[in-house]
């Protein structure tokens, strides 16, 4: 059905080249791209064989030009980007020089400043309506399938949604005494970063980590989960339409906390420059080069994630309450596709929006979020491709 060029060779990109070879109908040849060559063959070398067609190349994905010239070589029918979100603008550019859709699993963010904003990919939405292409915006699982999530909610359940909290709950251990599940610098960028929730029509700023509660979560029981801003709340908030209040919870451990508190009052998780030895480093940078690569956590992490929506609103008049969730088991994730089940949760969300854009269901000209879209096809390809999903229709709530 198509080829796609997948930007990125870590952790959530191997498991979207895992899942892309899983679907061969749709993904006929994919190309592996990245800065180090050897990550992309060794992702080559496990899955050649199959009937998906597997090129790989080098890139440099800050380079517009370089995107350019791969992308007029491979001639993709869509760029799966899975690299840094620092490198969504320049392949955005390349996607519209070359007139090839676009997806990405999170919003691009500048190097100097957490801001956690759709701002400047919103900005690209007339350039590709314009140049007939699509975009779609963070196709992961958070954002990504928890925007499905509130989509399907909203189509099949509810005729107002009011109230919308997201519960992203990793009950994995992976015996380190301190390890980021994803990237380090936007994680620690992400936790360390002011909450934010929407309600009643403007934006509530928190203290980081200052609002915390305890949630008796299905397969891993009760967690503390702490209020932070992440970025689907922003597109949600326009594309829920009437909703008074979405608030975005996230699991830690207080082993976590503390080392990120000592780590934060001694300064390392600046992104602030200063001079080492005649060069300029933000203590942030190095602190991720010293921090285990979470590629490597996947055969250590044992344990499951648990994430979802919980919703309330009416339907007909009356009150009703929903709450639609997945549980990923991370040594099943591991066992299945070499990764534990943080950057499992992503890939597969990446590769089903993928699929929905080659397949045709969710292409149209200009620049999305995926609440945006039908949800049903997405939904049905979860429960087909890793994430099966699960409904309560009485959850405890988090008021």
């Amino acid at each position: 059905m198509g080829k796609a060029l997948i930007i990125g060779a870590g952790g959530v990109a191997s498991v979207v080249v895992h899942k892309c070879c899983q679907n061969p109908d749709v993904f006929e040849e994919i190309c592996i791209a990245s800065r180090t060559l050897a990550k992309c063959d060794a992702l080559k070398d496990k899955l050649d064989g199959g009937k998906t067609i597997i090129q790989t190349a080098r890139l440099d994905a800050d380079n517009t030009q370089e995107i350019i010239d791969l992308i007029e070589s491979f001639k993709p029918d869509i760029v799966i980007n899975v690299a840094l979100p620092y490198q969504d603008l320049t392949i955005m550019d390349a996607c519209l020089a070359t007139g090839v859709d676009y997806l990405d699993t999170a919003n691009y963010e500048p190097l100097d400043i957490p801001k956690f904003e759709y701002k400047w990919q919103w900005d690209y939405r007339e350039r590709f309506e314009k140049a007939g292409i699509t975009a779609i915006l963070g196709s992961g699982f958070d954002p990504g399938v928890t925007g499905v999530f509130c989509a399907y909610a909203q189509k099949h359940y509810f005729d107002q949604i009011d109230y919308i909290d997201i519960v992203d709950a990793n009950a994995g251990d992976h015996g380190y005494p301190f390890a980021t599940n994803f990237n380090p610098e936007i994680n620690i960028r992400e936790i360390t970063a002011n909450g934010r929730y929407f309600e009643d029509g403007k934006w509530i700023e928190t203290e980081p980590l200052s609002q915390k509660k305890v949630y008796d979560l299905p397969e891993i029981g009760p967690k503390d989960i702490y209020l932070l801003y992440h970025e689907e709340l922003e597109s949600l908030a326009i594309n829920i339409k009437g909703v008074k209040r979405i608030r975005f919870w996230m699991t830690f451990s207080e082993k976590y906390l503390t080392h990120l508190r000592v780590l934060e009052n001694v300064g390392m998780t600046s992104i602030e420059p200063i001079e080492f030895e005649g060069k300029m480093i933000a203590p942030l940078h190095f602190l991720t080069k010293v921090l285990p690569d979470p590629a490597s956590l996947g055969p250590r992490t044992k344990g499951k994630t648990n994430i979802g929506c919980i919703i309330q609103g009416t339907k007909d008049g009356k009150p009703k309450t929903y709450y639609v969730y997945n549980v990923c088991d991370h040594q099943e994730s591991y066992e299945e596709v070499g990764s534990q089940a943080i950057s499992y949760t992503t890939g597969v969300g990446a590769m089903t929006g993928a699929m929905m854009v080659l397949k045709g269901i969710w292409k149209k000209p200009g620049v999305f979020n995926v609440e945006e879209f039908d949800p049903d096809p997405f939904m049905d390809a979860l429960n087909k491709y890793g994430l099966p999903w699960h409904e309560d229709f009485a959850p405890v709530l988090l008021d």
